[in-house]
């Protein structure tokens, strides 16, 4: 058992690939917002690399743990600290019963994973454990750690050996200043919508992210788009305003233009609404939206849809095994 002394911010249980073949019944996929970083956190422990763990966003917890485990900490640096001495992140650390795991506010990136070997262990709903706190489904009694609560593990042996092990370099995201992204995109699916000069303005702006953003969507600030004449021209099931268009699913990733704020459908976002997409972010971008600052400044870039899935596939073939190293050899 795991004790929540303390619970951060927004500390979740998620796992990955998240809730998937619900959103026909309004279920989102949920998950962690940075699946790289989350990903890697469960290789170092010797877990799935989808195995429920912890998001934390800001500010982590504080966690007493009461049995021997070990750990893995990626992402943005919380400052954790284990008794006092410093935790490093990438890295598989050995904790002993007693001891107290403390996370504090973040100084790089906002959203820090915490692997514990095993995984963590909760009731799955529609079969995954990942948390949606505005259903209440998911994690510890659907909703951020409290605390108070406790955490049970999942029973695995625990060989010490294994404490120790580290992500090699080149296959860590770089989190960089957190202040600067530059964000791929494809078209569609409703880009026939805006004309030329729209499309040209959102892929030359420079997009400033909202405060007003959650793991429902990122909210963008930046210039007026305009609209083709399809977006003027239409029949009136679709709606007075040029972004109105009649009730259709969104894509996961899809920017969603509410009149002239684009809005980027993330992890939690809803799955049909009646405004148009004229642009999707590819969930292997999510990594990056997932470590950006409230004020930080996006730049999009075009690109295709296989090269979308290329990049995915890249990330993937980066959270393996060959890429997780003993310390020393």
């Amino acid at each position: 058992m795991i004790q929540v002394i303390k619970p951060g911010l927004e500390t979740t249980v998620q796992d990955y690939p998240g809730r998937i073949g619900f959103r026909n019944q309004g279920f989102p996929p949920s998950g962690p917002m940075d699946s790289w970083s989350f990903r890697l956190a469960n290789l170092l422990v010797g877990n799935e690399s989808g195995a429920a763990a912890l998001e934390c966003q800001y500010m982590g917890p504080t966690l007493q743990f009461e049995q021997d485990t070990l750990i893995a900490i990626t992402g943005a640096d919380m400052q954790a600290k284990l008794d006092g001495e410093p935790v490093p992140l990438w890295q598989s650390v050995l904790v002993l019963a007693g001891q107290t795991l403390e996370m504090k506010f973040s100084c790089e990136g906002i959203r820090a994973y915490v692997a514990l070997a095993g995984g963590i262990d909760s009731v799955p709903w529609l079969g995954s454990q990942a948390t949606f706190h505005k259903a209440g489904i998911g994690g510890v009694d659907g909703h951020a750690l409290k605390e108070g609560q406790a955490l049970s593990l999942k029973t695995t042996d625990i060989d010490a050996a294994t404490a120790g092990r580290t992500v090699a370099e080149h296959a860590r995201p770089q989190l960089g200043d957190g202040k600067h992204w530059s964000i791929h995109v494809v078209l569609g699916p409703n880009d026939e919508w805006l004309d030329e000069q729209g499309i040209d303005t959102f892929l030359s702006a420079d997009w400033k992210l909202s405060s007003k953003s959650d793991r429902t969507g990122f909210r963008l600030e930046g210039p007026e788009l305009s609209f083709s004449e399809k977006a003027y021209n239409k029949g009136p099931e679709h709606g007075s305003e040029p972004s109105n268009i009649i009730d259709q699913g969104y894509p996961v990733g899809g920017i969603n233009l509410a009149g002239q704020t684009p809005i980027i459908l993330v992890n939690d976002g809803p799955s049909m609404g009646g405004f148009i997409n004229p642009f999707t972010v590819p969930t292997s971008e999510f990594w990056k939206l997932g470590q950006a600052k409230p004020g930080a400044v996006l730049k999009f870039v075009a690109v295709t849809v296989d090269q979308a899935q290329q990049m995915a596939r890249a990330i993937s073939n980066t959270c393996s095994l060959d890429n997780i190293k003993t310390m020393g050899v």
